[in-house]
């Protein structure tokens, strides 16, 4: 845990997880095994706010699956899953689900590619069928219905 940063009581923190300075991780947030979440990133539980209105009864569940990766300053609106080894960059805003494997970037966030679980851009086209090996780990990464799997070596 780095500075600064806010657990609430409704939270699940799988292990491994890096939670750098600024960051507030609120009711109904759910963080599976080994992700991280860079400086200042935010997330949010309440999609229509208002400080006249309360809307405890109103959190939205947010799933951020295992070995995801949110960039520094990015925001993650309430009610999405952020599937597994996906990776948003800095700055993006994620209104709506992410494939496993998926790498999001802009403002709302589209799909540019594809990330394997070491780290690295995948030479995969957005949609079809294609396979590719990580230069890394040897893993394969298989393209198949727009759904990024992997076969571990």
């Amino acid at each position: 845990m780095g500075q600064n940063v806010f657990i609430g009581n409704k939270v699940t923190i799988g292990d491994n997880c890096k939670i750098q300075n600024n960051v507030s991780v609120y009711d109904n947030v759910h963080l599976e095994e080994g992700v991280f979440c860079g400086p200042s990133m935010v997330f949010t539980n309440v999609y229509n706010p208002r400080s006249l209105i309360e809307r405890k009864d109103e959190y939205r569940d947010t799933l951020v699956k295992t070995g995801a990766t949110l960039g520094a300053n990015c925001t993650i609106v309430c009610g999405v899953t952020v599937g597994e080894f996906s990776f948003v960059g800095a700055g993006a805003v994620i209104n709506k689900d992410v494939p496993a494997y998926a790498l999001m970037v802009g403002v709302p966030a589209k799909q540019i590619g594809w990330m394997s679980a070491y780290g690295e851009q995948l030479d995969l086209p957005l949609q079809g069928q294609a396979e590719v090996a990580c230069q890394h780990t040897g893993d394969r990464y298989i393209l198949n219905d727009n759904q990024v799997s992997r076969v571990k070596v």
